[in-house]
């Protein structure tokens, strides 16, 4: 499996989640329902979206958005891993690994991005009602999804290119079930610590940052509502808070944990675990926390159903 000491790998090998045979089946099982839920949530909201002209907001504008980069997240690492559960040599190529973690980069850092700006858009409903129509203009609305998705290319380049000027010379087995930074960098044949702070500063940047946004915009959405008098606005604004904090933890927490840590040179299946929460889980929450419970996508449904 391995290779000479002096010679580049050009393939690497998972260990996967688990070397079980009746483990494996049970997650092909539960991994496909999930990306199945995952692409058909995501792509009935962006179709929906897409047809029904009352969701011509730019909330949902921003959700389809989301949508989308969810099903590319996705995408990119499950499907691999479902034929990886069903076969006893898990493989990748060294340009199938690389592709893998620039798109990965690219669509997860924008959603991290996107999460801000749909944060900061229901501040500006919730808090600034009066002002919403002069803020979150059409024009702005596509800075601001342009800038989330420039972001991510950002990130997604200088993680790529300090990730792969390291070279790869020996060891090919990650301890891992899909190609990301810190599983890789666990197999440099050299020093790391320079690719190591610049993800790390990559981290601050996409990371801390947009969720610092996130929890000002809840906080003072929060502070709104409860100056409500409406015990009933009061009640659904916390459930919805409440919802997309849920999202919030579950998909900041793990990458934060995946991402900003000090690089242990070996890879527990605890890491393994967490990373399945901002993989696979979170894309497959977002389409029902954030619109299929909501009662205008709810209407655009029956509407285009009724057709």
């Amino acid at each position: 499996m391995g290779e000479e000491n002096q010679t580049h790998v050009t393939e690497f090998v998972f260990l996967g989640l688990s070397q079980d045979p009746q483990t494996q089946v049970l997650l092909f099982v539960l991994f496909l329902i999930l990306y199945l839920l995952t692409v058909l949530g995501n792509l009935l909201i962006i179709v929906l979206i897409h047809t029904d002209s009352k969701l011509h907001t730019p909330m949902y504008f921003f959700l389809s958005n989301l949508s989308f980069a969810d099903v590319c997240f996705s995408t990119t690492t499950v499907p691999q891993v479902l034929v990886h559960f069903l076969v006893k040599e898990k493989t990748i190529s060294f340009a199938g690994c690389a592709t893998q973690i620039v798109v990965l980069l690219l669509v997860g850092c924008s959603e991290c991005v996107l999460l801000a700006v749909m944060s900061y858009d229901r501040y500006v409903a919730v808090c600034k009602p009066l002002r919403y129509a002069t803020v979150m203009t059409r024009q702005a609305c596509l800075q601001l999804a342009m800038g989330s998705w420039a972001s991510g290319a950002l990130v997604s380049l200088v993680d790529t290119t300090f990730t792969f000027q390291l070279p790869y010379q020996g060891r090919n087995v990650i301890n891992h079930y899909f190609c990301e930074p810190p599983a890789l960098l666990k197999l440099a044949s050299a020093d790391t610590h320079e690719a190591e702070t610049a993800i790390a500063a990559m981290g601050v940047a996409i990371l801390l940052a947009p969720v610092s946004l996130i929890l000002v915009s809840y906080g003072n959405i929060i502070s709104t509502v409860i100056q409500m008098q409406s015990g009933a606005g009061r009640l659904k604004a916390f459930s919805t808070c409440g919802s997309h904090l849920t999202v919030v933890v579950l998909f900041y927490g793990s990458a934060i944990f995946a991402y900003m840590r000090p690089n242990a040179k070996t890879m527990n299946e605890r890491d393994k675990v967490i990373s399945v929460f901002y993989s696979a889980v979170t894309p497959m929450l977002n389409p029902i926390i954030y619109s299929l419970r909501n009662k205008d996508v709810k209407g655009a449904l029956r509407r285009v159903t009724a057709k």
